[in-house]
């Protein structure tokens, strides 16, 4: 084979390979070439940004209202100039958020950036839940403050009238009486203000969680990249086998069960081997199983029922405060299902959540 025919079935592989994965990928990618020129996008891509075959070809500042960003082409240009991953978090004229990685396309044999390929996937519900947090955080900053300052007085009072109780005389009727006027007052107001801060809170409290239709893989990228620094550290794996990819469910509280179980695969993981995590789903009966198993080091069958307590941790453990499983089960438990956990000591740990459908 001539090194002219050689390089031309090169290129067609490597062009099967990439029209194969931007074909089967569930998030918008983009692959933008050398001279600025859309050349693929992937169907959710087409979907989200409303581009057709025909926008194939076409320069991307063409088409960068499409995008709803407007620094996009700078961004592209900055990652063929230096070669490095981009990523960052957008917002989108439309008001949704997206964490978006411009990833520089370089060909080996020449090292040359040669384009970028553009990832997007919509953080939207995320960053509400974190500024929902951040407002709970303050809220409760707030009623510590109002706590600390509003109940100070009455239990001061309270404080001093119980010492001057120790040396009133039992006889002493007027002084006993005028002492329990003080001790009756102090205890209404604290009573009438933990009343009042409590009803605000049930008004004030909107961080609410309601069920909406899913899709188990943008879930489990959302994680996937929130999570990527600990991965990558950690050189770990993750593989994923999703055979139902729509479930019903708090958005918030299914990424807490998959963040907390991820998480703690590679946290625990084998000093021997690097860490490999598989994720997968199935149905059972009335119930989706989300299964995340891991190649780590293992739990004692023996501590199956301490590792869901609140605050347990590992012996020697050093990261973590031991909260993230017992979270697991009480979202899973208060919604109807159950979290099951299988392991071998140094061989591996498998939990499954059982999710009910109905």
């Amino acid at each position: 084979m001539s090194d002219k025919n050689q390089q031309l079935q090169e290129l067609i592989e490597n062009n099967n390979e990439l029209e194969n994965y931007f074909r089967n990928t569930i998030i918008p990618q983009l692959f933008v070439d050398g001279e600025l020129k859309l050349q693929k996008f992937t169907p959710p891509a087409m979907k989200q940004f409303s581009l057709s075959d025909s926008d194939v070809g076409r320069h991307i500042d063409d088409i960068k209202d499409n995008f709803r960003f407007p620094t996009i082409l700078e961004n592209i240009q900055q990652v063929i100039k230096s070669n490095e991953i981009l990523e960052k978090e957008i917002q989108t004229t439309d008001l949704r958020w997206y964490q978006m990685n411009i990833i520089p396309y370089v060909k080996i044999k020449e090292n040359k950036t040669d384009g970028v390929i553009i990832t997007f996937v919509e953080i939207t519900m995320r960053i509400k839940d974190l500024k929902e947090m951040e407002k709970l955080i303050a809220d409760h900053e707030i009623l510590l403050d109002t706590i600390s300052h509003d109940i100070k007085n009455p239990l001061a009072n309270l404080v001093m009238a119980i010492d001057l109780f120790k040396g009133v005389s039992p006889h002493d009727q007027k002084e006993f009486n005028s002492l329990l006027k003080i001790v009756d007052s102090a205890l209404t107001k604290m009573h009438k203000l933990i009343k009042e801060l409590t009803e605000v809170r049930k008004d004030d409290f909107k961080y609410k969680t309601e069920d909406e239709l899913l899709n188990f893989e943008h879930i489990l990228e959302d994680v996937r990249l929130t999570l990527s620094d600990n991965i990558n550290a950690a050189n770990a794996t993750i593989a994923s086998e999703i055979n139902i990819s729509e479930i019903t469910f708090s958005r918030r509280k299914l990424r807490t069960i998959i963040y907390n179980l991820i998480n703690n695969a590679i946290k625990f993981k084998s000093a021997a081997r690097k860490p490999k995590i598989i994720v997968t789903t199935s149905r059972e009966n009335d119930f989706v199983v989300i299964s995340v198993k891991d190649n780590g080091m293992g739990i004692d069958e023996a501590k199956f029922e301490d590792i869901f307590s609140k605050y347990y941790r590992v012996e020697n453990a050093i990261e973590g405060s031991g909260i993230g499983l017992y979270l697991v089960k009480e979202i899973v438990s208060n919604a109807g299902g159950k979290v099951l956990v299988k392991s071998k000591l140094d061989e591996g740990t498998e939990f499954q959540v059982y999710l009910k459908t109905v």
